[in-house]
């Protein structure tokens, strides 16, 4: 819209200076067909931008007016000339322009001082800036490709890196741990069919279990570290939670679970997050605590979840410092948005955690969409302050007979 309202100021202004110039020898018609020859170049600038430039030239030589469509056709032309050949066009247009003024005006300097600064000003002063404005956008837009490359390179020589040690780990988990915990499983399961009284064998039958369900939790961590497709068997999400609680509370945890506030989305990264917390306050609570009771809080606020673990210490065990799940716990919580905190609360360790409820992926779309809008606007808005005040200085540096001259 505000290139129409551009080019029609530049048919208005133009027209108005040729009656004020010509007012004395022109003819009725003359300021229509002038008006009407001034809409056709400005639409023919809209396709064929050098050919437009060229007619303003012929326009120009003919009424001796059409200074201000010129200066506008100019740059235009400058700005849309990426070819050679198109350069040529309006290098001989302007030469030859020029050489049929001079020659109409050669016996006069005061004249071919007054045609040489008409095309300075009006034909190649607007041209450079053109030019200039283009290959300055070209440039930025050839870096901002490179750059993008180059980013996308990094990421990708990261990614293979990542991938190799998720490879050389999962080779490591597999051939050690792996058997290990196969071993343990094949042991437990030997004692579960075995001749044992009902306590033990209560509490052997929960070993097995246990053994079996980290051997597949290991076989699973082992195909996601090498990008295997598979579906967990237990969910590790925050609705799991609860099912977590019971098991440590089948296995002789004095474990106690409060709930309050409306359940909200988490993004994927939180809900395992969420589960990996509760997880680990509970295991810890078992290893240091023993046989004290435990809490577990999960409340639901409006725009968060909040995680609470908290247990007594024992009179005669001092609070051990943070291990590496507490630590790989903040690796976890930290890249969902979270925040981990963990200590002593008087008599009591405290494992709390807060979670942020997920945000629609559509709302943040929208907002880089709007900040690309922006900054697209305020390009624009800067070549055309460029122009302006290119424009400003052009008619501010002419010099007086050069006015008089266009002029008369």
């Amino acid at each position: 819209m505000g290139r129409h309202l551009l080019a029609a100021f530049v048919v208005v202004v133009d027209t108005a200076l040729l009656v004020a110039g010509h007012r004395d020898d022109l003819p009725p018609w003359g300021a229509p067909a002038y008006a009407l020859a001034a809409v056709l170049l400005v639409a023919l600038r809209f396709r064929f931008p050098v050919a437009a430039f060229a007619g303003a030239l012929v326009l120009a030589l003919l009424t001796d007016s059409a200074y201000v469509l010129l200066l506008w056709s100019a740059y235009q032309a400058g700005t849309e000339v990426v070819s050679r050949s198109g350069m040529a066009v309006v290098v001989g247009a302007t030469l030859g322009n020029l050489v049929v003024r001079l020659s109409v005006h050669f016996a006069d300097p005061r004249a071919v001082m007054s045609v040489l600064a008409v095309h300075g000003v009006f034909v190649a002063l607007p041209l450079i800036v053109g030019l200039y404005l283009a290959q300055h956008r070209r440039l930025v837009s050839a870096l901002d490709r490179h750059n993008r490359q180059l980013l996308l390179q990094r990421e990708l020589l990261g990614e293979q890196e990542r991938l190799r040690e998720r490879l050389r780990i999962a080779r490591d988990m597999h051939d050690s741990l792996g058997h290990r915990l196969g071993l343990v499983s094949v042991q437990a399961a030997a004692l579960e069919v075995s001749a044992l009284p009902a306590p033990q064998r209560q509490a052997v039958r929960q070993l097995a279990g246990a053994a079996r369900d980290a051997v597949n939790e290991l076989h699973e961590l082992v195909g996601a570290l090498r990008g295997a497709e598979e579906t967990p068997s237990r969910p590790l999400t925050a609705e799991a939670i609860g099912g977590l609680v019971e098991e440590f509370g089948e296995a002789g945890v004095a474990v106690t679970l409060r709930t309050h506030g409306e359940p909200l989305p988490l993004s994927p990264a939180a809900g395992q997050a969420a589960y990996r917390v509760v997880e680990e306050g509970l295991t810890n609570a078992a290893r240091h605590a023993p046989g004290l009771p435990v809490t577990v809080e999960v409340g639901w606020e409006s725009d968060a979840l909040l995680l609470t673990v908290a247990n007594p210490m024992p009179d005669d065990r001092e609070v051990a410092g943070a291990g590496h799940g507490l630590s790989g716990l903040e690796e976890r919580v930290r890249p969902a948005g979270g925040f981990l905190d963990h200590g002593l609360s008087g008599d009591r360790f405290r494992l709390f955690a807060m979670l942020p409820a997920a945000v629609e992926p559509a709302g943040e779309r929208v907002e880089e969409q709007a900040w690309d809008d922006r900054l697209s606007t305020a390009g624009r808005l800067r070549t055309a302050a460029v122009g302006v005040a290119a424009g400003a200085l052009m008619f501010a540096f002419l010099p007086a007979s050069l006015l008089l001259g266009v002029a008369g």
